[in-house]
Formats: structure tokens, C-alpha cells, sequence
């Protein structure tokens, strides 16, 4: 891989970089890029399950919602249609 070199200009010093993470042979990029599509579909798992839950949260509002319509619509003795 390149090697980065960051300057610092107001230090007038100049520091250089190797990113010790970089993968060294096959086997190291292999597992490198195992690693990074599991955190990536860890992530999205993740992101599934959340929106999922607020489906689900939506759904039982929703739920609520046309109880509480039906229960006012009997008080004002309006029927209601089923569906």
C-alpha cells in the first residue's frame, strides 16, 4: 500500500504514516475483506431490526388509533362499518 505523509506546517516538522492495518499478502486482504463485509451486514442487520421495530410500533398506534375512533364513534352512537 502507499505510505502517507502528513505534514506539519506550523511545527515545520514532517511525520509519516503507515496505516499498520493494511493487509500484507492474500491472506490478510481476504480476511480484511471478511471482516469488513460482516461489520457492514452487522450494521445493516441492525438497521433491519430497528426499522422493523418501528413497523411494528407503528402498527400497534394504528391499532390504538381505530380502537379509540370505534369507542368514540359508539359514544356519539354513529355506527361504524366493518370491514
Amino acid at each position: 500500500m502507499v505510505d502517507d505523509k502528513v505534514e506539519m506546517n506550523n511545527d515545520e516538522e514532517s511525520y509519516s504514516s503507515v496505516n499498520t492495518n493494511d493487509p500484507k499478502n492474500v491472506q490478510e486482504l481476504t480476511q480484511y475483506v471478511q471482516s469488513l463485509l460482516q461489520t457492514i451486514q452487522d450494521k445493516f442487520q441492525n438497521m433491519s431490526d430497528q426499522i422493523l421495530t418501528r413497523i411494528d410500533e407503528m402498527g400497534n398506534r394504528i391499532d390504538d388509533l381505530e380502537k379509540n375512533i370505534g369507542d368514540l364513534m359508539t359514544q356519539a352512537g354513529v355506527e361504524g362499518t366493518d370491514k
